[in-house]
């Protein structure tokens, strides 16, 4: 049994919508082009770019042997322990110190990442600034300050500084070509969810088939349009 309010819902023709898609084409090109450019213009000039650099050490005291489990097992807590004190307060302010910046603990904080890669006991400290030489001299530091620091205040060998950072690293932040993709995509979006609106609240009969989907009669004749 039908449900009595059936005859109103209206079904929605899919290649009727994907013609009415195709007839604004130039509509929806245009609106891809111009948010495309828009996004390239966007990360060209007013997106400042950002380098990273990279330092590292390596944990692994002295006094402990590398063929024991159990000295491997503390090599590896004692990295854990280092990526929490290579960005605390006592490390970074005292990198600011000693190169004299301006700028806060937080904020330079935010431009500090540790990592650790799985299954080695090398932390990796990297530095992205707007400077590439600047994000080198950070990261350098900060691997002095960290050793010098773990080896006085936690009464452990210091760690050995295995790498310094690298000025030769191209951009880490969103290229151009990329921004200029995001807004393509934007523009290609909103045009074909417009097309498809435009199409939805399009209530003007056109053909006879319009007057026989909306009213339920069926057509007798048709006169033609007297230019």
């Amino acid at each position: 049994m039908k449900p009595e309010n059936y005859d109103d819902v209206e079904e929605i023709d899919l290649v009727e919508v994907f013609y009415a898609i195709v007839e604004r084409w130039a509509i929806i090109l245009l609106a891809t082009v111009v948010l495309g450019t828009i996004g390239y213009s966007y990360g060209r000039f007013m997106v400042t770019p950002l380098y990273s650099s990279t330092s590292a050490l390596y944990v692994l005291s002295k006094s402990t042997s590398i063929t024991s489990m159990a000295d491997i097992q503390v090599g590896a807590n004692l990295t854990n322990d280092y990526m929490v004190v290579v960005t605390g307060r006592p490390v970074l302010e005292q990198v600011i110190e000693n190169l004299g910046l301006d700028e806060r603990y937080d904020s330079l904080r935010g431009k500090v990442r540790v990592t650790n890669e799985t299954n080695t006991r090398i932390l990796k400290i990297t530095v992205t600034d707007r400077d590439i030489m600047r994000a080198k001299v950070i990261a350098d530091e900060t691997a002095n300050v960290a050793s010098a620091f773990i080896s006085e205040k936690m009464d452990q060998d210091p760690p050995t500084i295995i790498q310094y950072g690298y000025t030769d690293t191209k951009s880490v932040s969103t290229s151009p070509n990329r921004y200029a993709t995001y807004g393509a995509l934007l523009g290609l979006v909103i045009s074909v969810a417009a097309a498809i609106l435009m199409y939805l609240l399009n209530d003007k009969i056109m053909t006879p088939e319009d007057l026989e989907k909306r009213t339920g009669l069926n057509t007798l004749a048709t006169l033609p349009l007297d230019n």
